[in-house]
């Protein structure tokens, strides 16, 4: 039976779905597709060079496992790039499924959520059907919410709450972390996996400035009862920001009845926080009693890895190709935000766009300045070079040349491995300082340093040494 390149590439897809996390997955497999097979060669489309890179430096043993299983030990796999060039944009040309552009697409560009009015505001008890809009925003999906260890039980609870509303212990849900974690992505998202598994729910999603807003309105206007009674009638109740209840007694009054109306008649309420219930000073210890029944999760800082996918869906999201020198250096540096990442990924593109500059580190240096305080300093690959070849008692050239000496090899490859792990270099970068070498040995190198330090205490030692060496030096400078 002849095999087309769809059905081996979908039978590979099988074998990496049960050995990658889900999230991985779908980061970094679901957006490739498979182009050709030919003489034993599956032709696979990347959406750009930093995809390929990524999948050559974490996944290249998995794909070659799969590749062989399908195809027999001449399988192989190429690659072809879709996005050659710096600023390619989704927003004006779609792509569809075989990942060609297609000029008829209607793309909207969803604006912030206005949350000026909530339609029919306050509804006599007894109407059939309550009609609300549900005031999320449309980007606010867990299809765009890359999932780490910073957010995995935040995640997980959100997608168990959608699938059952009001029916898991989950509730209240209270989602809590310092600014530009997603927290209020997260949250909206599980409305509107609940509007997509149950139309016929009603979901609201409000923040707590429009809430104490309504209220006093309610109030000038004695419509209190009114105003409950809608509330009431909520199957999923959103808010946003609960800290900014604090002393404000009256608005903390009527959501502690509305709160439990809903929770008595196994409603889901969903609440976002910058800190834990514990710490929200100036809220009733009865609210805080409340939201302490259901779960509290917090969202934690991405590490680089997370930091990296997401930069890789915000990429694809809005069809650039950034260098992966670039993506390394904004991800090494902005830590802690991930609202930071997407605004300097906006800026580059405004900046290259506007100023006909090509995105590349000098640019990314200059923008990345406007994010941080302080940049980290820089430690250099030849840096590196330097303090290994004295360790190890080599000439810096023996490094970078072609000799296979069983010390000047383990020299050269602990360098490559320190190189990726301390600078914001691309592979391909560090691969050039050491003789015009490729980013496949710089992989390989690193593997090797990885294993030797599994199975030699002393080797491991050594490279910890080293390392700390490294760091402390470019503090004394």
């Amino acid at each position: 039976m002849v095999k087309d390149h769809a059905t081996v590439w979908d039978n590979c897809l099988q074998t990496i779905r049960r050995n990658v996390p889900q999230q991985s997955y779908k980061t970094w497999f679901e957006p490739i597709r498979a182009v050709r097979l030919e003489n034993n060669a599956l032709t696979i489309q990347v959406p750009n060079k930093f995809f390929y890179e990524w999948l050559e430096e974490h996944y290249v043993s998995l794909l070659k496992t799969t590749i062989r299983k399908e195809l027999g030990d001449r399988g192989r796999l190429e690659y072809q790039i879709l996005m050659a060039t710096g600023l390619e944009r989704n927003h004006r040309n779609g792509r569809n499924g075989n990942g060609k552009h297609r000029e008829d697409e209607d793309i909207s560009f969803p604006g912030a959520v206005d949350t000026s009015t909530i339609k029919n505001p306050f509804v006599i008890p007894g109407i059939k059907k309550l009609k609300v809009d549900p005031q999320l925003n449309s980007d606010y999906t867990f299809g765009n919410y890359i999932e780490g260890d910073c957010n995995r039980l935040a995640r997980s609870a959100g997608m168990a709450i959608a699938r059952k509303p009001g029916k898991t212990s989950f509730n209240p849900l209270v989602i809590f972390g310092d600014v530009g974690l997603g927290k209020t992505h997260l949250a909206q998202a599980i409305g509107h996996q609940v509007l997509e598994s149950f139309p016929g729910k009603t979901v609201l999603y409000v923040s707590s400035e429009k809430f104490t807003n309504q209220i006093i309105h309610s109030i000038r206007n004695n419509a209190v009862n009114d105003f409950v009674n809608f509330y009431q009638l909520i199957d999923v109740l959103i808010v946003d920001d609960i800290q900014f209840l604090a002393n404000k007694q009256k608005t903390q009054e009527i959501f502690f009845h509305i709160f439990n109306q809903l929770h008595q008649n196994g409603k889901q309420i969903v609440l976002t926080s910058d800190r834990p219930p514990k710490d929200l000073d100036g809220m009733e210890e009865r609210l805080i009693s409340r939201f302490k029944w259901g779960l509290s999760a917090d969202l934690q800082s991405p590490d680089l890895e997370t930091r990296m996918a997401i930069m890789a869906h915000k990429m694809i999201m809005e069809g650039v190709n950034l260098p992966q020198d670039v993506v390394e250096f904004i991800c090494y540096n902005i830590k802690s935000n991930i609202r930071e990442l997407e605004g300097v990924l906006v800026s580059l593109i405004a900046q290259s766009s506007l100023n006909r500059r090509e995105i590349d580190i000098d640019l990314a240096k200059e923008v990345v300045k406007n994010f941080v305080v302080e940049i980290n300093k820089e430690i250099t690959v030849e840096f590196i070079q330097k303090l290994v070849a004295d360790h190890f008692d080599v000439a810096v050239e023996n490094l970078q040349g072609k000799t296979r000496k069983r010390s000047i090899v383990i020299a050269r490859q602990l360098s490559m491995y320190l190189a990726k792990n301390l600078t914001d270099k691309s592979l391909k970068a560090i691969g050039e300082t050491f003789g015009g070498r490729d980013h496949s040995t710089v992989i390989y190198s690193c593997r090797t340093v990885q294993d030797l330090m599994e199975t030699d205490i002393v080797f491991k030692d050594t490279v910890n040494d080293l390392e700390k060496k490294i760091k402390l030096s470019l503090n004394e400078k």
